[in-house]
């Protein structure tokens, strides 16, 4: 079998608790959850990768998106009412389900994290958590795609959709 028609397997480390439990009144984006909280449940067989993880004041969680529908390789995005191929978005049905976020780290204690900026869904798999460093991920970039034709009201009011707090 070629390198690229492989298939491959990923196992949870952990779970996403969060408050979120409908998708239509989730945020969509971190940045539009800032206020909302939840907690990373490690496996405690994963819990001494957890060392000087508090010493990172954000976090990456990659995860998979279980309540993902259908894949679609043309989506509407949130900010538009107009299709853009899936990889030119962050709509969920991706052909591989994997979601991204970063959440500001407030506490570890053991196997749990803390968090702030959760825009996950409650009982998200987990698959791997990595340290923001801004040292090599923050960029500031020259084009956002079709994202800069939208204004900064329309992006909060969507981007918050149906979330009450």
């Amino acid at each position: 079998m070629e390198e690229t028609q492989k298939t491959y397997a990923f196992s949870p480390i952990g779970i996403v608790h969060s408050r979120h439990t409908k998708p239509e009144e989730t945020p969509i984006q971190p940045v539009f959850a800032a206020d909302c909280k939840g907690q990373i449940e490690v496996f405690p067989e994963f819990e001494e990768g957890l060392m000087d993880v508090e010493r990172y004041s954000h976090l990456y969680l990659l995860y998979y998106l279980h309540k993902a529908g259908e894949v679609r390789l043309l989506a509407k995005p949130f900010l538009q009412n107009q299709l853009h191929g899936i990889f030119s978005t962050r709509a969920t049905a991706r052909p591989n389900y994997i979601g991204l976020s970063i959440v500001k780290l407030v506490r570890r204690e053991k196997n749990i994290l803390y968090v702030e900026g959760v825009d996950i869904l409650d009982g998200t798999p987990l698959l791997d958590i990595k340290p923001y460093l801004a040292r090599f991920d923050r960029v500031d970039t020259q084009r956002n795609g079709w994202q800069d034709g939208v204004d900064e009201e329309t992006a909060w009011k969507s981007g918050r959709q149906g979330y009450r707090g």
